[in-house]
């Protein structure tokens, strides 16, 4: 397959998406979520691969273990990205140009890795250096394919400034749209702007973006998630035994943990299920997912079975002699997520779908953030019944 233009993704007639490119497809086009058949239409000599996510795996595991020779802080972020924190190891202070790849102790572990990852596991690396993760994540970008960029200190706003606004982290497509209409085009174009004026595009998350603009980023390399777990609950101010009503709730609390979600960057793998019924009897049941998400939909898919066999039953109403029956009122509704990571996992059934359910949720939040949560809501809440919910 190498050199040769591939997708791997669905097949057209099964209404397939195209999870990844490879590099020599991309030239005609081809990118990812787009539909197989737009891919074909590219490129009508694309060959198309089924996914092969348990070799994935051991790819990925085989990668972050070579990693950690370096020492224990790696912060994996995906199946195949990881932050390193190498202070220890690195002199960044003599490297004078962009592009040095012939002095300094950055240059020269990054290159050793990189040859390692190539000879010991076969595969090509890009490598981004930089005193803090955002530029690093930005620099391995810019470095791909199978490159290395380092970026010198003092050096970060220089190397930010000709890139798209839409690059920098925390400013998705809407935020982009917005800040092109008003003559920001660029990262460059971000750190001349007026503080006042990208107070009144971005509110509250102006001053975190100036700096982001300008190459800060304080945030450090967690090795292991200090967040255990997420969760939202409510509490009725009646007692609810509409199930229409316990439902839209339900839904909107797994909506809102997955927000948190998104904004940490985080996914979950276990789902949990909170109830208080109106005798203050309190039970929480747990379900573990098949992969990781930051998907409401998916906190809700397997939230739902566990409220209708907890209310509906309620197994514990003989063991306590309660003369009520099914569905007693609740007082309380509670949704809460655990297994943080911040890995997004693909499963064997994944066609591209899921990511761009991601990327479209994330649009979401930003809209939201921007003007306010009802701008957007789900269709199956718009009319709920007035969730007595304090």
């Amino acid at each position: 397959m190498r050199g040769k233009p591939f997708v791997v993704g669905g097949r057209p007639e099964q209404r397939g998406v195209v999870s990844s490119a490879s590099y020599p497809a991309r030239k005609f086009g081809v990118r990812n979520a787009m539909p197989t058949s737009q891919a074909l239409r590219l490129c009508p000599e694309l060959i198309v691969v089924p996914a092969a996510h348990a070799i994935y795996a051991e790819y990925s595991q085989r990668v972050m273990a070579l990693l950690r020779d370096y020492g224990d802080a790696v912060q994996q972020i995906s199946v195949d990205e990881a932050f390193l924190d190498l202070t220890d190891l690195i002199d960044l202070t003599d490297l004078t140009d962009l592009t040095d790849l012939t002095t300094g102790d950055a240059s020269l572990l990054a290159l050793e890795i990189q040859r390692r990852i190539r000879d010991e596991i076969h595969l090509p690396a890009s490598i981004g250096v930089a005193t803090s993760k955002l530029v690093a994540k930005m620099a391995s970008g810019r470095a791909k394919p199978n490159g290395i960029l380092v970026i010198a200190p003092g050096r970060e706003a220089e190397f930010l400034a000709p890139l798209p606004v839409g690059e920098l982290w925390g400013i998705g497509a809407a935020t982009a749209a917005r800040l092109e209409q008003i003559g920001i085009v660029t990262i460059g174009d971000l750190q001349q702007a007026a503080p006042r004026l990208l107070r009144h595009v971005l509110g509250d998350h102006a001053g975190a973006v100036i700096a982001r603009a300008q190459g800060v980023d304080e945030s450090p390399v967690r090795p292991e998630r200090e967040i255990k777990s997420i969760s939202e609950e409510r509490t009725f101010p009646r007692d609810v035994s509409d199930p229409q009503v316990l439902r839209n709730m339900l839904l909107t609390l797994s909506d809102e943990v997955a927000v948190r979600l998104r904004s940490q960057g985080l996914f979950a793998r276990t789902v949990h299920l909170k109830l208080r019924w109106y005798d203050f009897h309190t039970v929480t049941r747990q379900t573990t997912l098949v992969a990781p998400t930051q998907l409401g939909e998916e906190i809700f898919a397997a939230a739902e079975p566990l409220w209708r066999q907890a209310w509906l039953t309620r197994e514990s109403q003989l063991a306590r002699g309660s003369h009520r029956g099914r569905g007693d009122p609740i007082r309380l509704i509670g949704v809460g997520v655990s297994g943080l990571s911040e890995v997004w996992q693909m499963t064997m059934f994944d066609d591209g779908r899921r990511e761009a359910r991601l990327a479209l949720a994330r649009t979401l939040d930003e809209l939201r953030a921007q003007y306010g949560k009802p701008i957007v809501r789900r269709a199956s809440l718009a009319n709920r019944p007035r969730a007595q919910a304090g």
